[in-house]
């Protein structure tokens, strides 16, 4: 598994938990995340937003399928998010970009594109 996919998967992970300070550990200080509602920019302005102000909070990630840049920098993610109640909500493609983690640094997230069905 690539550094990418790893933390592509973690970010669900994280958020689907709850755990904001391993959701704030896996980004870039100047993370940006362009949603078809809003875009979101700065690490403290996007845990915040998952935290305190998502529509609906008790969701989980169903990851479907991860894509890796061929270089294995980036990633792509299809999967369906679904409420507290295992039904699902909507499809979604998160394209993540991965900062490249010098050798005993952990891989950032410093952008984050989603698209939804």
């Amino acid at each position: 598994m690539t550094e990418a996919t790893e933390t592509a998967r973690a970010y669900y992970d994280a958020i689907d938990a709850g755990d904001y300070d391993r959701f704030a550990d896996l980004l870039a200080p100047g993370v940006v995340h362009e949603r078809p509602d809003r875009t979101i920019e700065g690490r403290e302005t996007l845990v915040g937003f998952m935290r305190d102000d998502r529509p609906n909070k008790g969701t989980t990630h169903e990851v479907e399928a991860v894509y890796v840049e061929a270089e294995g920098g980036d990633a792509a993610v299809r999967g369906r998010l679904r409420d507290a109640d295992g039904a699902p909500m909507f499809a979604f493609v998160d394209a993540f970009e991965v900062e490249t983690a010098d050798e005993g640094r952990t891989p950032r997230i410093s952008r984050i594109r989603t698209y939804t069905q």
